[in-house]
């Protein structure tokens, strides 16, 4: 695999962005769908009032940095069809509806200003197109009309990607969703867009070649060491829903983010703006509280190798190096027994402070004493070990029952 992979694996956090006229709506990005709704009304009640009149990517550039997020993905056409960009393949635009410009590039050029790298989503399925088998769909269709809509509609998606690949310049990530049914010219357009951006990283959902692997709404790391990403929202929605207020806390995106590094892999979570263009308050201060903890503790999550260790009752054990790092999530009392390091440990220290931890070695285990109650950080407590060699488990876990990728499938 290419060398470029490597900012990837180290990223550790991405944010991903859903954000179209269904957020007019305010009833996540399905509505068109799940509503039955024709669509000269979509077009009139939400694409025509789409006006993105507070946009400033900037904006949300700047506060992915200040969350230590390493890259942020847009969602360039959704399900919907309605693209945000000027493309030429449809009318159906931003350029031509709604905002009255194009909204991707301003995108890409604030989020390279802030030294993130840059994804685009793209949807394989467009319930705009006349080709696409049915927009209104209980689940997904199963295939095509005929093959002559299978070959327009391919070579529609198509120009779609060359005009994002070709006119917006350096993209890092293209990522796939909503493949189905699916396409029979997916590895020519794959290989089409790795000449036009060489170094570009591109997920599973179209066929080879591809780069990465993603779980959606779980954490399950791939059985395999391909790269891989979880991805998951702050609410229960992805599209602008103020009505879903089921929000999850700092705690719980540092405990995901803790859960992947164990895994070797990222986190790409999910804002929902608002038609306006601005991300919902709750969600930016969630978004901020995370960064100030990984501002004192990141260092323990990102590049993160895979852990070779097992679960445990109060959190994850992470690994770098020769460091085996203990995120403490639940209150252990003043002392703390690891039965899982093989290794000889030389020292231990919290990771914010680099304060010294009491530590008692004896057989299989590892004790930390004299730890305070109730913990110092309410987030997560993390104190780093420092072992000889290379992290080894004591025994290691050879048949726990964990779901994932089937090795066929990678």
């Amino acid at each position: 695999m290419e060398n470029n992979i490597q900012w990837f694996k180290s990223a550790l956090f991405g944010m991903f962005i859903h954000w179209g006229a269904y957020s007019v709506g305010g009833r996540g990005e399905w509505i068109l769908n799940r509503e039955h709704i024709p669509y000269d009304e979509y077009t009139e009640k939400y694409v025509d009032n789409f006006k993105a009149e507070k946009y400033n990517p900037s904006e949300w550039a700047r506060l992915a940095k200040k969350a230590g997020m390493k890259y942020v993905v847009l969602t360039a056409r959704h399900h919907d069809g309605f693209a945000l960009w000027d493309t030429a393949t449809t009318s159906f635009n931003s350029v031509n509806y709604g905002p009255r410009r194009d909204l991707v590039r301003p995108f890409v050029e604030a989020v390279r200003k802030e030294g993130l790298k840059v994804g685009l989503y793209f949807s394989g399925a467009d319930w705009s197109h006349p080709d696409y088998p049915d927009p209104y769909c209980r689940d997904w269709p199963e295939g095509w009309k005929d093959e002559e809509s299978r070959r327009r509609f391919e070579e529609y998606y198509k120009k779609q990607l060359i005009e994002l690949m070709s006119n917006y310049g350096k993209i890092d990530i293209l990522w796939y969703d909503g493949c189905i049914p699916e396409f029979s010219n997916g590895e020519e357009v794959n290989r089409l867009v790795k000449e036009l951006q060489p170094g570009i990283l591109i997920n599973a959902r179209n066929g080879k070649p591809y780069d990465f692997v993603n779980c959606e709404r779980a954490i399950q790391p791939p059985r395999s060491d391909m790269p891989w990403e979880a991805c998951q929202t702050l609410n229960n929605s992805w599209g602008y829903y103020p009505g879903d207020t089921n929000y999850k806390s700092a705690r719980d995106v540092v405990e995901m983010l803790a859960q992947v590094a164990m895994g070797g892999g990222n986190l790409l979570l999910n804002v929902g703006p608002a038609p306006d263009g601005t991300i919902p308050e709750k969600q930016a201060q969630i978004l901020l509280e995370v960064g100030r903890w990984l501002e004192r503790n990141g260092w323990s999550l990102y590049n993160s190798a895979r852990s070779p260790f097992s679960w445990t009752m109060f959190g994850y054990l992470t690994t770098k190096e020769n460091k085996v790092f203990v995120h403490i999530f639940r209150e252990t009392g003043k002392e703390l027994c690891i039965a899982e390091i093989k290794n000889k440990v030389l020292d231990a220290y919290y990771v914010d402070t680099g304060e010294k931890v009491d530590f008692v070695q004896a057989g299989t285990r590892l004790l930390l004493r004299n730890l305070p109650v109730p913990l110092r950080d309410s987030i997560c407590t993390t104190i780093a070990i420092e072992v000889e060699g290379k992290p080894e488990p004591i025994r290691p876990q050879v048949n726990f029952w964990v779901p994932g990728y089937n090795e066929e499938d990678l």
